[in-house]
C-alpha cells in the first residue's frame, strides 16, 4: 500500500496545496488514509524543469519535521509525481523509496507483485542486461519501472500507456502463474514530461479534470502566472490521486484500466483487455 499523486497542466503551476495543505493532502494521507492506515515508509516528488526530472525524497514520514513541506512549496512544474509509501516489498530505504528515475522519466507504483521472489526471476529475464544493472533497490514497484523501460527502447514510436498496458499484461500473467488466485495491484504513474499515463488495478484511484485558471480553494490564491485572469479559459489540469485530495468533484477512476492524459489536458481512460482484467 502507498498513495499516489500526478499532475499535468497546460503550463507550470504550484501543487503545495495538494502535497500539504488541502483537506486530504498527500502529507495528511501519510499520517492516515482514509481507510486508517499509515505510510510513514518514506516520501518523493519529482517535478520537470527544462524537460528533465527533479526528484527529492526521503525515507521517512513526509509528516515528519518540514522536509516534505519544504520540497511541496517550491513544486512548480507541468508535470509533478508524489508518492508517500507503507513499505511492502523491500525494506524502509531511501533506494526503495519513490519515485524512480531514469533519464527524462520518472515512475511510481502503489500495489503489491504477489510472489515476488518468482515473479522477479520472470522480470530479470525480461529486463535489458543495462537496466538490470543499474535496479538499486529490492522492490517489485523499480523491477516494474525496468521492464517499462526496456520494452518502450525496444519501440520508442509506440505511446506510452501502450506500452504500460504491454508490461502490466506480462507482470499479471507471470503472478497467474506463480501465484493463481491471489490478488495483484499495480496503480502505477509514468511520465516522460510530456506524456503522463498510469493504471489502476485493484487499488482506489481519483481523478479531477480543471478548466481555466480558478481561485484555489484551499489558499485563495491562483496557482500559475500571476497575471493570468481567472476564468482564462488556455488553462486546463488534471489531477491523478489515490484518495481525493479536496472536497471538490473528484471522479472515480474505473478499475482494471490504463489512462494517459491527452494534448487538450483530458483524461483518456481504456479498460484493459478482457482477458487480461478477467485474470488480474
Amino acid at each position: 500500500m502507498c498513495r499516489l499523486y500526478g499532475f499535468k497542466a497546460t503550463e507550470p503551476s504550484k501543487v503545495e496545496c495538494a502535497l500539504v495543505d488541502a483537506q486530504n493532502a498527500l502529507m495528511a494521507q501519510s499520517r492516515q488514509d482514509m481507510t486508517g492506515m499509515s505510510h510513514a515508509h518514506g516520501w518523493g516528488v519529482a517535478v520537470y524543469r527544462d524537460g528533465l526530472p527533479k526528484v527529492e525524497k526521503q525515507a521517512w514520514a513526509a509528516h515528519h519535521g518540514e522536509h516534505f513541506q519544504k520540497v511541496a512549496a517550491r513544486s512548480y512544474s507541468g508535470v509533478v509525481i508524489a508518492h508517500v509509501r507503507h513499505a511492502t516489498v523491500g525494506q524502509a530505504s531511501l533506494t526503495n523509496t519513490h519515485p524512480f528515475v531514469h533519464g527524462r522519466f520518472v515512475f511510481a507504483h502503489n500495489g503489491t507483485v504477489p510472489a515476488f521472489d518468482h515473479v522477479r526471476e520472470c522480470l530479470l529475464g525480461e529486463i535489458d542486461s543495462l537496466h538490470r544493472n543499474e535496479i538499486a533497490g529490492s522492490t517489485d514497484s523499480e523491477h516494474i519501472f525496468r521492464l517499462l523501460l526496456t520494452l518502450w527502447e525496444r519501440d520508442p514510436g509506440r505511446p506510452l500507456v501502450q506500452t504500460l498496458r504491454m508490461g502490466l499484461e506480462r507482470v499479471v500473467a507471470w503472478c497467474r502463474e506463480v501465484a493463481p488466485g491471489e490478488e495483484v495491484s499495480l496503480n502505477v504513474l509514468w511520465s516522460d514530461g510530456d506524456q503522463l499515463v498510469g493504471s489502476r488495478l485493484g487499488r482506489t484511484l481519483w481523478y479531477l479534470e480543471r478548466d481555466g485558471v480558478h481561485l484555489c480553494q484551499v489558499c485563495g490564491k491562483v496557482h500559475v502566472g500571476q497575471n493570468r485572469p481567472r476564468g482564462d479559459g488556455a488553462y486546463r489540469s488534471v489531477e491523478v490521486a489515490s484518495e481525493p485530495i479536496t472536497d471538490e468533484r473528484w471522479v472515480e477512476v474505473p478499475d482494471r484500466t490504463v489512462y494517459a492524459v491527452d494534448p487538450d489536458l483530458r483524461l483518456n481512460i481504456m479498460p484493459l483487455e478482457p482477458d487480461f482484467a478477467a485474470s488480474a
